[in-house]
């Protein structure tokens, strides 16, 4: 396995960890400008040792950083971090193995590009994305789980928040318009701002289908109750992930809407 180019300088290998919630498999990132000595991977992916030997063989490995806390992204950091003694940094001083937490608004300059830390919370209290410079290429925008390359991403428990989310896709969407997204699950994103504006379409009609749901239900009605008015087409694979989804709106309509 060896990583697959999107740009000069932003290359990515996915895990063998297709599911539900993964789609087909977590991408990791590998960012090297050409010539440079070394590379920074972005989330290892899962505790699986191919993937984690095919990350080492791009390598030098210099450094590791992590979008956010879901094992499907930060299992490998241990084994990837034994395999090439490179320091790992999150925003969550718990996945951090050898290296500071991540600071929003940080400049990292490393393997000749130039990393710009971005909080994106909502998915997580911890999620960032990085924006990713190489000299005579194009921003890319590394978007973790904030932003996916089909479908949309849920808002998890237990510290998933809508009004946190809606905040970060604003982020993104200020330095995303006509750059390339890459986010962790499925495909590039040819435009990224264009992708978030349909992401906060989706919840805004999401949530006008929750209010719909508690007009019929009662202002009280539980998240089971709204999941099953709202989501009755969902797949049962993803059923908890809808709940999480749907206790996130209703904690941002009961207290977090203005």
């Amino acid at each position: 396995m060896t990583p697959h180019p999107l740009t000069a300088s932003v290359s990515v290998l996915r895990a063998d960890n297709p599911g539900p919630m993964t789609l087909d498999g977590t991408r990791s990132a590998v960012l090297r400008a050409p010539g440079a000595p070394s590379c920074v991977v972005v989330d290892p992916g899962p505790d699986d040792a191919a993937h984690l030997d095919a990350l080492a063989a791009a390598g030098p490995v210099g450094l590791v950083l992590i979008t956010h806390r879901h094992a499907d992204h930060t299992a490998g950091s241990p084994g990837l971090r034994d395999r090439t003694g490179a320091p790992v940094r999150a925003a969550d001083p718990e996945h951090c193995h050898g290296g500071d937490p991540l600071r929003d608004g940080e400049v990292i300059e490393a393997a000749g590009v130039r990393i710009e830390v971005l909080a994106t919370p909502g998915h997580t209290a911890d999620s960032v994305s990085l924006v990713v410079t190489a000299p005579g290429e194009n921003p890319v925008v590394l978007t973790g789980d904030t932003v996916l390359g089909r479908g949309t991403t849920v808002i998890a428990a237990p510290d998933g928040s809508l009004r946190d989310y809606l905040a970060a896709l604003d982020t993104l969407e200020r330095v995303g318009g006509g750059r390339l997204g890459v986010p962790a699950h499925g495909p590039e994103i040819p435009d990224l701002g264009v992708a978030v504006r349909g992401y906060r379409a989706h919840r805004l009609e999401r949530l006008d289908q929750v209010r719909v749901a508690l007009a019929v239900l009662g202002d009280d009605a539980g998240t089971d109750a709204v999941v099953a008015h709202v989501y009755a087409d969902v797949d049962p694979s993803v059923r908890g992930a809808a709940g999480q989804s749907v206790a996130a709106q209703l904690a941002y309509l009961r207290d977090d809407a203005p």
